[in-house]
């Protein structure tokens, strides 16, 4: 990486131990608390990462306080610093992407493209600002409005406490501090501390590219005391969140009457249709399953297919899985990593041994090396079965056989969770038919979910969240309505 980043840490006894920014200071970290980073894929140190205390969350609230009353930073430099970020980012995204890799264990080549994902949010923020730009209302429609008119404006909340999960370290983090900086608030960014090390580059990077003392501060710390300082501070007006849904829960329990930004689990449902392109369906529900080890919200969770093709999916389904093979994540060749730690391996196998235990049939995987499981296909799986009611986070398809689309949709919304699904089907009539019916908040047609820069408002229903990310989507969330009415 550029020597210009490289002063967020320093080497001691071969590994880096870094440095967090609070309050414009890097290197501030005022107790002797630290925590291994490891490497999911051999379980080495990577780095060490302050374990910060309350009283450094607290120096990084008061910072931001101080910069939401001076707030210098217009907003034309807002989408200049926005500019110069992506510009550093792309000169750095080679390291950029290996420290993704050793921190989550996912394969190079999706974090290369995490890297350009990220790129790509900081090159759209002309597009996503247009929401900020307001709304007239003539008052002349209704009656105890005439000879009145109102400037309708979104406004910044203050400052937005950022938590991101270990899935896309740097992606999800960067969706969400990007959009809080661009409506004019302040971050306390809190990675996950799984993988914190992608964010701290990030956030170096904004620093680098001009942003202000106070605007963004970055917390790193292991269990509930640092986080529930922060979420239940009068002075945090907003949280975005993504991650489990117990953890969002837990926020809301605590976070009292702030704004709620909460993109949580999911249970995506492929429903597969006796008239669907099979081929098709094969290649992209594979994608959906395997693609980062399935540990997305909106991974393919589960297969519901009509009986008559389902021998013809599956045959074609185990050809596919050829190509999803586990190895080295530094290796180019690599398309399935390690999950990102033990528990999480040992619940992914105890879902698959519970459904053996209640007559699933293992067509293919079923068993892991160290943090590595296999992509695995089980079939003969009932919707009252765990694993096909529960978030797996893993590199597994449980297959449930329907009888027809009613079913599968029946199926389908037994679900706690409406994050995303998928339909495939050569009918465009079934096609709407059947979305129109399915309680996620976003569903594919002959594709599977996936979200990319954020191009399409996505969010879930139930248990899956509160609200929509995406492009200027985000910033609805992030901002307050402020209404002028002028009386003519």
């Amino acid at each position: 990486m550029k020597n210009e980043i490289a002063g967020i840490w320093r080497e001691e006894n071969g590994c880096r131990v870094y440095d967090t920014l609070i309050s414009g200071c890097w290197g501030c970290h005022t107790g002797n608390r630290y925590f291994d980073v490891l490497n999911p894929a051999d379980g080495s140190v990577i780095a060490r990462v302050p374990n910060c205390e309350k009283a450094e969350a607290l120096r990084a609230i008061e910072a931001a306080e101080r910069y939401n009353r001076d707030n210098a930073l217009t907003a034309v430099k807002r989408l200049e610093v926005m500019e110069r970020a992506r510009e550093i980012l792309l000169d750095n995204q080679e390291e950029m992407a290996r420290v993704i890799t050793l921190e989550s264990g996912k394969p190079v080549s999706v974090s290369r493209g995490e890297v350009m994902a990220t790129a790509e949010r900081l090159k759209l923020t002309l597009q996503e600002v247009r929401v900020l730009y307001g709304e007239y209302i003539p008052g002349e429609w209704v009656e105890d409005t005439q000879n009145k008119f109102a400037v309708v404006v979104r406004k910044p909340l203050g400052t937005v406490l950022a938590i991101s999960s270990f899935n896309y370290p740097l992606y999800i983090a960067a969706a969400k501090i990007i959009p809080a900086l661009l409506a004019g608030n302040s971050v306390i960014a809190k990675p996950s501390s799984e993988t914190p090390l992608a964010l701290l580059h990030f956030v170096r990077i904004l620093e680098l590219a001009g942003l202000p003392l106070g605007a963004i501060s970055a917390v790193t710390g292991r269990g509930g005391e640092i986080g529930d300082f922060l979420i239940e501070s009068e002075n945090v007006a907003a949280i975005t969140f993504t991650g489990s849904t117990s953890i969002g829960k837990h926020i809301a329990s605590r976070a009292g009457l702030k704004k709620l930004h909460l993109e949580l689990g999911g249970n995506a449902a492929a429903i597969v249709l006796a008239d669907a392109d099979m081929e098709n369906a094969v290649k992209h529900i594979a994608k959906g399953v395997f693609r980062n080890s399935g540990q997305r919200c909106d991974a393919v969770s589960r297969l519901l297919i009509e009986e008559s093709v389902k021998e013809k999916f599956l045959s074609l389904f185990l050809l596919e899985m050829e190509k999803y093979r586990t190895g080295n994540p530094m290796d180019d060749e690599t398309a399935v990593g390690p999950v990102i730690n033990k528990s999480a391996v040992e619940r992914i196998d105890a879902l698959v041994s519970g459904a053996v235990k209640d007559g699933a049939i293992i067509l293919r995987g079923g068993s892991y090396s160290g943090l590595f499981y296999e992509p695995t296909l089980i079939d003969n799986v009932k919707p009252e079965m765990a694993i096909a009611s529960e978030e797996i986070f893993g590199p597994v398809l449980p297959v449930i056989t329907v009888k027809d689309a009613e079913e599968a949709v029946t199926v389908s919304n037994r679900s706690e969770y409406g994050l995303d699904s998928c339909v495939f089907t050569e009918s465009i009539k079934t096609a709407f038919s059947v979305s129109g019916k399915l309680e996620d908040g976003t569903v594919t047609i002959n594709g599977a979910p996936a979200h990319g820069v954020g191009h399409f408002p996505f969010g879930g229903n139930k248990n899956s969240g509160i609200g929509r990310e995406g492009l200027k989507y985000s910033i609805d969330e992030l901002t307050k309505l402020h209404t002028v009415i002028v009386n003519e």
